[in-house]
């Protein structure tokens, strides 16, 4: 029937179907892991038939990948490598981002036990970043410092929107970033400390 898409439901714009597909990917991921989570369970979470997700992502891999780096690719093309980390912080201690974040979050521990999984998460927590920031400081180990600031903040999201520990869970957004921001400013000189960033 015109108007009409392959559940029966009204016909969504491609963007809409892409973020619906990935919203309950990333859900279902977060919940189940990678192992566990089946195209069906998405493709029905989503509100689409399994022809549909397979249109937009062609397997489930390819799928997972997408949870994984489509937020990640946004923040690192967003701005300069100078407030990565002030948009990072933006995104993850806002009140409406929380919930997201602990399912991405969810999503990448529940999944690292699976080889190709573990392979895509190692990729969006490190490479990406990790030559992003490591280009904010001429000292050695720019690496190294690089990689424990991003340790750092997965801990803060790991305790804020998974564990959900007082008083890091309730604490201001702006208070935990002015704070993590000057501690940065000692590992990578060229950090922009501005929060929120402009």
């Amino acid at each position: 029937m015109a108007g009409e898409n392959e559940t029966g439901g009204r016909r969504r714009d491609s963007a809409a179907t892409r973020a619906a597909i990935l919203g309950a990917a990333q859900e279902l991921f977060a919940e189940r892991g990678y192992e566990r989570t089946t195209v069906r369970d998405i493709a029905t979470r989503a509100g689409v038939n399994q022809a549909l997700l397979f249109r937009y992502f062609g397997n489930k891999d390819e799928l997972f990948r997408a949870t994984m780096t489509d937020r990640g690719r946004s923040l690192l093309e967003s701005g300069s490598a100078e407030t990565l980390l002030s948009r990072l912080l933006e995104k993850s201690l806002e009140p409406s981002a929380v919930a997201a974040h602990g399912n991405w979050l969810q999503a990448a521990l529940r999944s690292s036990g699976h080889e190709a999984s573990a392979s895509v998460i190692r990729r969006e927590l490190g490479e990406e970043y990790i030559r992003a920031l490591a280009s904010l400081t001429e000292g050695e180990g720019a690496e190294l410092r690089a990689d424990l600031l991003l340790a750092w903040l997965l801990g803060i999201g790991m305790v804020r929107s998974v564990l959900r520990r007082e008083p890091l869970a309730g604490a201001d957004p702006a208070e935990i970033a002015g704070y993590v921001l000057r501690a940065a400013g000692v590992l990578l000189e060229r950090n922009d400390p501005g929060f929120p960033p402009e």
